[in-house]
């Protein structure tokens, strides 16, 4: 059994309030000071779950600097002042550099009980199929 450190726990705790600030940023029209707070707790917590060694060979893999720099592009430039265009630029470059992720996220969420029936509507099951990059009769 794989046993989660305190660090581990403390690190899922940033990134859920990152992703909260990120929300609530959003939400309250892009507000650059939400936004900057949410991205520094996200990657804060991001480094205490896999480490900061793990962390740094992640976002400077040779095939990732593209999305790499699109990310903390995005970032800089919410920081400079421009919230809009710095979350567009952002969110491409964590597309980019999650995208692998979604295929694991997608078939999980498809066996959890409430959400693995919403997911199997017909427009949402279409776009999860595509999001995950398969076919859905390779699911059943």
């Amino acid at each position: 059994m794989y046993q989660v450190t305190d660090f581990q726990k403390i690190g899922v705790g940033l990134a859920g309030f990152g992703i909260a600030f990120l929300f609530l940023g959003v939400l309250f029209l892009f507000d650059k000071g939400l936004l900057a707070i949410g991205n520094i707790l996200f990657i804060c917590g991001l480094a205490f779950v896999i480490g900061l060694e793990r962390t740094f060979r992640f976002f400077f893999q040779r095939h990732k600097l593209k999305a790499t720099s699109f990310f903390v592009g995005g970032i800089l430039i919410v920081l400079l002042g421009w919230p809009v265009i710095g979350m567009c630029v952002e969110m491409y470059g964590f597309f980019l550099l999650f995208s692998g992720f979604f295929p694991v996220a997608v078939n999980f969420l498809r066996r959890v009980p409430i959400i693995g029936t919403i997911l199997d509507l017909p427009y949402i099951r279409t776009a999860a199929d595509k999001l995950a990059g398969s076919n859905s009769m390779d699911m059943a």
